[in-house]
């Protein structure tokens, strides 16, 4: 996926004021490239959730807006969660000990 950074909606504003139609025009439009090639992107799903948690603590956002906004957080939280690999697996001193305990002869 290109981005194009010279589009204005990647500019700082001029006021250096918080600009919450800009933040969401953005979010919208990292959310309708998430699935562009078919399968989901981890990192794409990260940012789509950090700029939405962003927006959920602006303040002056309407109260709707921002819970909106928070619950998405949320969903693509969960998004991001699952798309992750899972956690390598530790062979440390704890599971070799436990494993040669396991294969040990009984004694009767």
């Amino acid at each position: 996926m290109a981005i194009d950074h010279t589009d204005p909606i990647y500019l700082a504003p001029v006021n250096g004021g918080q600009q919450p139609e800009l933040m969401l025009s953005a979010v919208l439009h990292l959310m309708s490239h998430y699935t562009a090639d078919g399968k989901g992107c981890v990192k794409l799903a990260s940012v789509i959730e950090r700029h939405l948690k962003a927006l959920a603590g602006l303040p002056g956002l309407s109260p709707v807006l921002a819970a909106t906004c928070q619950q998405l957080s949320e969903q693509w939280a969960v998004v991001v969660e699952r798309s992750l690999p899972p956690p390598k697996k530790d062979d440390g001193f704890l599971a070799r000990l436990m494993t040669r305990g396991r294969n040990a002869p009984q004694v009767v």
